[in-house]
Order: C-alpha cells, then sequence, then structure tokens
C-alpha cells in the first residue's frame, strides 16, 4: 500500500457516513437478536447457533472486506467494472439452473460452506458498469443510443433474475432510474413512468372498464378544450395535438388490458395474491395476508414508546414470519414504538442525504454516477422494506439495508457502500477518460 493510500484511509475517508454503517448494524444485529429470543432457553447474543450469532460471524466478514476495499487502489473499480458485471451475468445465469430453490424463488447458490444470493452483488456490479458507460466523456443521454444501452444493461440483470423467480430482486433495479434522470434523462420520460405505473395500480384496484371509461372521459375532456382554445393555434397545430392525444388513449387502453392478461394469466397465484393484499387487507388473513396483518398488529402494538428491549410479544412468540429478515422492521415497531420506528427512518433520511451530498461532490463523473447508484439503490429499499410491513407496498421479500438478517445482504451493501465511499476519498481526482 502507498504512502497516499494510507492518507487516504485515515484522513479523506467519510467517517460521518462509516458512524451511520455501524450504528445501523450493531442495531440490525440486537434486533436480530430480539427476534430469536427465548427467555427460557440458555443462550446469549453470542451464541452461533441462533441468528445473532450467525450474524456476528458475517458482520466480521463484512469489516474484513472493508479492510480490502479500502486498501485497493481506487482506479481498480472503474478498470475492472466491465468485467465485474459479465462475471456477474454468468452467475446469475447459472443460478437459474444450479440454483436451490428457497420459498419459491431460485435465487441461491449453495457453495457447500455458505448459500449465497447473487442477485444481491449484481446490483454492485451493474452500478459499476452503469457509471463506466455514462462517467465517458463521450457518453450522453440524451443520444438516443446511449439509452438505448443503458437500458440494455440494465434489462439483462433484471431478465435473468426474474427467471430465478425473484420479483422483488428484479424490481430494485428500477431504482437506476433516478440515476438516470440525474445524469439528463427528461422528466417527461419520468412523468410517463408515473402515469403508467398509476394506470397499473387503478387496473387493479377498480377494474378494466372502468378505467377505459374513466380514460375516455378524461381524453374527452382535453381534446375539447383544445377546440374550445382553438383560435390559439392553427388548425394544423389543433389536428395534431388531437391526433396525439388520441394515440395515448389508444395506448393506454392497450396497457390497460395488458396489465389485465399479464396480472391473470402470466403472474403465479402467490405473485398475484401479494399484490391483491394491498387492496383487501382482509385478504384471507390466515393465507395470503396473514405476513401482512401480523405485522400491522406488532407494529400497532408497540404504540408511542414501545414494549421496551426483548419484551415484544408478537416478536417472541413468532406470529410475524420472516421477522429476521424482510420484516425487521415489525421488530422496532413493537419493541420500540412510534419514536423508535421515527428516529430510525430519521436516520436512514440523513444517511441517504449524505450520500447524496457525497455523490455531489465528485469531481469525476464515474464516481458521482455510481454514488447516486448507491443511494437510489438504499432509497428503493428503505421504502419498500419498511412500505410493505406497513401496507404501502406489495410484500415482495426484500431486506432493510444494513439491518436485516443475513450474509449476502449485509455484504453486498457493505461493498456497495464502500467502495463508493473509497472512490469519495480521492474526489479530488479524475479517472482517465472521464
Amino acid at each position: 500500500m502507498r504512502s497516499d493510500d494510507k492518507i487516504n484511509l485515515t484522513n479523506n475517508v467519510d467517517w460521518i457516513t462509516i458512524g451511520f454503517y455501524v450504528l445501523f448494524v450493531l442495531l440490525g444485529w440486537l434486533n436480530i437478536y430480539a427476534v430469536v429470543y427465548d427467555p427460557e432457553a440458555v443462550t446469549t447474543i453470542f451464541d452461533f447457533s441462533i441468528n445473532s450469532g450467525k450474524q456476528l460471524m458475517w458482520i466480521g466478514g463484512a469489516f474484513i472486506i472493508i479492510i480490502s476495499i479500502l486498501v485497493i487502489d481506487y482506479k481498480f473499480y472503474s478498470a475492472f467494472s466491465y468485467v465485474f458485471y459479465v462475471v456477474s451475468m454468468l452467475v446469475l445465469l447459472l443460478t437459474i439452473f444450479m440454483g436451490t430453490e428457497v420459498n419459491g424463488s431460485k435465487s441461491w447458490l449453495d457453495l457447500g460452506f455458505v448459500r449465497v444470493q447473487p442477485a444481491e452483488f449484481a446490483k454492485f456490479t451493474t452500478a459499476l458498469a452503469l457509471a463506466r458507460m455514462l462517467g465517458s466523456i463521450h457518453s450522453n443521454i440524451d443520444h438516443l443510443e446511449t439509452l438505448a444501452k443503458a437500458l440494455m444493461l440494465l434489462a439483462i440483470p433484471c431478465a435473468l433474475i426474474l427467471l430465478q423467480n425473484e420479483t422483488g430482486g428484479m424490481l430494485v433495479f428500477s431504482a437506476f432510474v433516478l440515476v438516470l434522470y440525474r445524469e439528463g434523462l427528461p422528466g417527461t420520460l419520468l412523468l410517463i413512468g408515473v402515469f403508467v405505473t398509476l394506470l397499473f395500480v387503478l387496473t387493479l384496484a377498480i377494474g378494466v372498464k372502468p378505467i377505459i371509461i374513466g380514460l375516455a372521459v378524461l381524453f374527452s375532456i382535453i381534446i375539447l378544450y383544445f377546440i374550445i382554445n382553438r383560435l390559439r393555434m392553427t388548425r394544423k397545430q389543433l389536428t395534431n395535438r388531437i391526433l396525439v392525444f388520441l394515440f395515448i388513449f389508444g395506448m393506454s387502453c392497450a396497457f390497460v388490458f395488458g396489465v389485465h392478461k399479464i396480472f391473470f394469466e402470466i403472474l403465479q397465484e402467490h405473485q398475484r395474491n401479494r399484490i391483491m393484499v394491498l387492496f383487501d387487507t382482509q385478504l384471507d388473513i390466515r393465507d395470503k395476508g396473514y405476513h401482512l396483518h401480523q405485522s400491522k398488529i406488532a407494529i400497532g402494538s408497540g404504540d408511542f414508546f414501545g414494549k421496551g428491549f426483548l419484551e415484544g410479544t408478537q416478536t417472541k412468540f413468532d406470529f410475524v414470519p420472516e421477522q429476521s429478515t424482510d420484516f425487521i422492521f415489525c421488530t422496532i415497531g413493537e419493541e420500540h414504538g412510534w419514536f423508535g420506528s421515527t428516529i430510525l427512518i430519521a436516520l436512514y433520511v440523513l444517511f441517504m442525504m449524505r450520500l447524496v451530498f457525497l455523490a455531489e461532490r465528485q469531481k469525476d463523473r464515474f464516481s458521482r454516477i455510481y454514488g447516486y447508484s448507491v443511494a437510489s439503490i438504499i432509497l428503493f429499499h428503505f421504502m419498500v422494506n419498511i412500505g410493505m410491513t406497513i401496507g404501502l407496498f406489495p410484500v415482495i421479500g426484500i431486506p432493510l439495508p444494513f439491518f436485516s438478517y443475513g450474509g449476502s445482504s449485509l455484504w453486498s451493501f457493505t461493498i456497495l457502500l464502500f467502495v463508493f465511499l473509497k472512490l469519495d476519498s480521492h474526489r479530488g481526482q479524475v479517472l482517465a477518460g472521464h
């Protein structure tokens, strides 16, 4: 390690962000123990036979990873970004054929001594590759060719993860849209995305026919408005506007019918049930809506200040499935109440604001784009994980960053974050070709 690397490790690394990381990891570890705690069993938080002890081993491994990342030359991550991406895609492809099925998803690779989920690490490699592509001095997101290449780069891991029946992991890649927007993606495309999402939700919530009628009324009003105000435009302009809105109406109707077909003919029953629980909270609460129902009970039972650490009855008696992983926020809600939940959410918000600040201060485009990728991925996980525990999002099974139990999750987020911190420690320098 060169002398300048030593200086970077001690002075230039952002200790505030590291402080957030350590805090989240420790709080997560304590809450994982709260989930598995049994007052009648003679076990401690360090017992390797329970999840808290296993998580401690993952934490130890994470700190070895951190040291390794900070020691390696920062140029290494840019130089080998495409190599990482290709290897990651090959591993995802291998997982489709050789993966171990868990909860209906064939997304795990059993290596004998450890079981890993390649989709978690694909987020990191995709972030590197996207930063390398868009960070080039010849890259411009306004050009259709550049945008097409970026979308293709994102579509490949999405397709491979979807083939593993891992819908939640695939949806995480939608977070990269925020990165594209920061780099110049027109806001109009984002509005189209919001409109499409709204149509999707409304179609599932109230059905196809009411949506078609509503669209017809909406577009009729818009066209009537242009006709009334036609004196402000030429006949050709008026005709063009009307044709555009008629085209949008036709595409919207086609999309609505497509959503209905995909939802009822392509999605599997358990995937449909997870979505429909959002629109009918009483949908078979002993089966399809059980996770969400028990989650709400656990969080609601915490009241304002909670029942106290290790005092959660819903947690203690295993009422909430997957509580150490996907539903770890329930433990916070029950044992620390509204007050503790609010503090945790505030900490995550401050953490993500810090990441955006770090991304914006980069002189190098590669580092900035990668930093925004990190912030966007963590934001998506944070919003969806907490949202699905209180019924705002479907139960798609994604972890709370640094908090949920699991080695693949902790290690992938650790790599994602600390590669950015390594790049940030050299923020005054610009990589060649960027």
